[in-house]
């Protein structure tokens, strides 16, 4: 494993079938990192997150967590070890309330004795538009009101890696400022962001580290101040 390294993936390959979506893939995060992942529309990007998430399966050894094999582990048990992800299209109870949500949240770390700096005080401070509609059920908020919600009950579990997926899709441009204004405050709680964006502009601003995947493989990857824009475009469109 490499030194420092909270979460690394090692030749990960995923498949669906017939269908190969990730070819020996190689990620490293340190503590405290942000990291992006950038691509194009199937780039294997979401798989990526899954595979670490425990949500697809197969990852054997490839997967290592704070220097332990993972990739056997199920969601639940991964989620137990401080690992959440913000799913694309938010997957929220919809009949639920936006405090029932968050709370269903907190239920893994609460079973796995790990607490932490969010609480639902905490969630509501960092996005007071949610304690306005705490009550309210999660299918009569609006789409960024949703994406808000999903992060606030993915660090109820007080996650050491954050895993978001697809941050700014489908949300407008002032619900995305104010998602990417949270994450400071995120990672001052101790939790290292894991972030896939389609946004390359938001991608280089936030991350640290930038990835990029273009059919299923690593393509570019380095710290955003030493990428030349014209290298990323060809690693992302392949151009």
């Amino acid at each position: 494993m490499t030194a420092a390294a909270l979460l690394e993936t090692s030749g990960l390959v995923a498949r669906y079938g017939d269908f190969q979506a990730l070819y020996g893939v190689d990620i490293a995060i340190s503590g405290g990192q942000t990291v992006a992942v950038i691509g194009a529309n199937g780039a294997g990007k979401s798989t990526l997150l899954h595979s670490i998430a425990g949500l697809h399966p197969g990852s054997g050894d490839a997967v290592r967590f704070d220097g332990r094999v993972i990739g056997h582990l199920s969601a639940a048990e991964i989620v137990a070890l401080g690992i959440a992800l913000v799913p694309e299209g938010r997957r929220l109870f919809t009949s639920l309330s936006v405090e029932e949500n968050l709370l269903i949240g907190g239920y893994g770390s609460r079973r796995a004795g790990r607490d932490g700096h969010w609480t639902l005080d905490a969630v509501f401070d960092l996005f007071p538009v949610l304690a306005e509609r705490r009550r309210l059920p999660a299918d009569r908020l609006s789409g960024g009101q949703q994406q808000m919600t999903a992060f606030g009950r993915a660090l109820m579990s007080n996650p050491r890696l954050l895993l978001c997926d697809e941050v700014s899709l489908g949300l407008s441009p002032a619900v995305v400022r104010d998602i990417y204004a949270a994450l400071p405050a995120i990672r001052e709680s101790g939790a290292t962001v894991l972030l896939v964006e389609q946004d390359l502009q938001r991608a280089l601003e936030v991350a640290d580290r930038v990835y990029c995947l273009m059919e299923g493989r690593v393509t570019l990857e380095g710290k955003p101040a030493q990428l030349d824009i014209a290298d990323i475009r060809r690693a992302y469109f392949g151009m």
